[in-house]
């Protein structure tokens, strides 16, 4: 069976956790102890606040589930230990120096470093834009005044511009965008949306190629203990672990 060390133990680590089919979690680490050994307790899991104290547990795989500036900082390390990367907060791959020396540490470790497909569908297929050109890919992003922390009284567009640009000002909001960017092999473009009446937040995709055109809407309902967290971004992270062993694989 699979061993998980969950490095991070927020929101989207309590439901790793509790959902933990397939595979076990012996390492936890957070740099708030009395988190980890929350975390720790309901999986039966050792939790750990030093850092290469952690990376010393015996586990197959690393999911970090904690923040851009946790994935950035302790990515390579993971790499370097020869155990695979699970990024949640793919906003780090926006760094392109940082992600190409990943991507060549992964090789000369043989390891390997997944992004889910976290609050959006249809993420495997944007894949095709690596082999066919994608002329236009857009995320257009909706969300309510008080996710983004602003003062809206009326709909307006935020922001409008390419994905890496978007992530250095809101941090916490655009991991989709980046993440199609990484799928397509080209940076995506973003309307970032702001609406008082928005109660869920909502991604439309925008995709044309040689293939045709494509238009997904997705309305993410919020996790039931943090509604700062996407639900369907919480389940993709598990898909991925239940699959990763599988012998069957469906998708792109």
């Amino acid at each position: 069976m699979m061993r998980i060390g969950l490095l991070g133990c927020g929101n989207i680590g309590h439901i790793i956790a509790r959902h933990a089919e397939g595979f076990t979690i012996p390492a936890v680490y957070d740099t708030k102890p009395e988190r980890a050994k929350e975390i720790a307790d309901l999986c039966n899991g050792k939790a750990y606040g030093d850092f290469a104290a952690f990376l010393e547990a015996d586990t197959d795989i690393v999911v970090e589930a904690a923040s851009v500036g946790a994935a950035r900082a302790h990515a390579q390390e993971v790499l370097e230990h020869k155990k695979n990367l699970v990024i949640m907060s793919v906003g780090a791959l926006t760094d392109q120096e940082l992600r190409e020396g990943l991507v060549a540490v992964a090789r000369q470790t043989g390891t390997k470093i997944y992004v889910p497909s976290g609050a959006i569908f249809g993420l495997d297929n944007v894949k095709i834009g690596q082999i066919s050109p994608i002329s236009k890919l857009l995320l257009k992003t909706t969300k309510s005044p008080q996710s983004l922390g602003l003062d809206a009284p009326i709909r307006r567009r935020i922001f409008s511009g390419k994905a890496h640009e978007c992530i250095k000002l809101y941090p916490k909001n655009v991991n989709v965008s980046v993440a199609m960017g990484l799928a397509a092999g080209q940076d995506a473009d973003v309307e970032l949306w702001v609406d008082p009446a928005a109660d869920k937040n909502i991604h439309e995709l925008f995709i044309e190629g040689d293939f045709g055109e494509t238009y997904i809407r997705v309305t993410n309902v919020p996790s039931p203990e943090n509604p700062a967290t996407s639900y369907l971004a919480a389940l993709s992270i598990l898909s991925l672990l239940k699959n990763l062993d599988s012998p069957l694989v469906i998708g792109t």
